[in-house]
């Protein structure tokens, strides 16, 4: 039976990977490795450092190209389900031509495989067409968590509750009830802009973890704007942008 780990390597800085995950992946016959276009390099260049540099008995790496997500199908679920199709269809290729079947194969994940992440669905795909596989996850630092540290923050008030959701949720729904403190995430579009600013705080970051990482915090009315405006600068200079930010009540 092939087993398939999913290896979180945290947001960015390679010091935040784990022992595990750094002996797992040492242990994997084959890493797949996602390239994910010219914008995006970087993203898959500290893969290949990790597998260079850090592991010290390098498996075999296998590169591939990341499907687009068709942004125009008029449904926003229908689109990623046929986009995680599509990569499922790619990981079982590559299993086939680059392994046996006993063979153990790793993919390393940004952040954690369990917070905004595809992986574990993709491989619940695999799963489905009958394929025999063990899901091994190993769990990395979250851009959650290296944001909170980036800013010498807790993520929660005493007592309270947490919402974890996306920019879209945001734009569409206001403000969760019953919560003080939510973290947005998956946000091209910086949409705390939508929502009333008066007595919130917010605590942005931008490729938090990473020799990049740039932070703004302060009152929402009063730093929405710098924020704007930094995320745009950043993107433009860099050519991408990962970016997470918390936004919690004072009034």
């Amino acid at each position: 039976m092939i087993t398939l780990s999913l290896v979180g390597i945290g947001s960015g800085n390679p010091e935040h990977l784990t022992l595990q995950a750094i002996r797992t992946l040492e242990s994997a016959d084959v890493i797949l490795l996602p390239r994910k276009g010219d914008e995006k390099t970087e993203l898959a260049d500290l893969r290949r450092m990790i597998a260079a540099d850090i592991l010290t008995t390098p498996p075999k790496i296998v590169e591939f190209d990341y499907p687009v997500r068709d942004a125009n199908t008029p449904k926003y679920l229908d689109g990623v389900n046929t986009w995680h199709d599509a990569l499922a269809t790619i990981w079982a290729g590559l299993i086939d031509t680059h392994t046996d079947k006993d063979a153990h194969v790793a993919l390393m994940v940004w952040g954690d495989p369990s917070l905004y992440d595809s992986t574990l669905r993709i491989a619940d795909r695999l799963l489905a067409q009958g394929r025999e596989l063990h899901i091994n996850v190993v769990p990395g630092i979250t851009s959650l968590q290296m944001l909170t540290a980036a800013h010498a923050i807790p993520l929660n008030d005493l007592g309270a509750a947490v919402q974890i959701t996306t920019g879209r949720r945001l734009r569409e729904e206001g403000w969760p009830a019953g919560v003080s403190v939510v973290a947005v995430m998956l946000d091209g579009e910086c949409s705390f802009q939508h929502i009333a600013q008066e007595g919130l705080h917010i605590w942005w970051g931008g490729y938090v973890g990473m020799p990049l990482q740039v932070l703004v915090q302060g009152p929402l009315h009063e730093v929405s704007d710098q924020i704007i405006q930094t995320r745009a600068a950043e993107r433009a200079k860099n050519g991408w942008i990962m970016d997470i930010y918390l936004l919690r009540r004072t009034d």
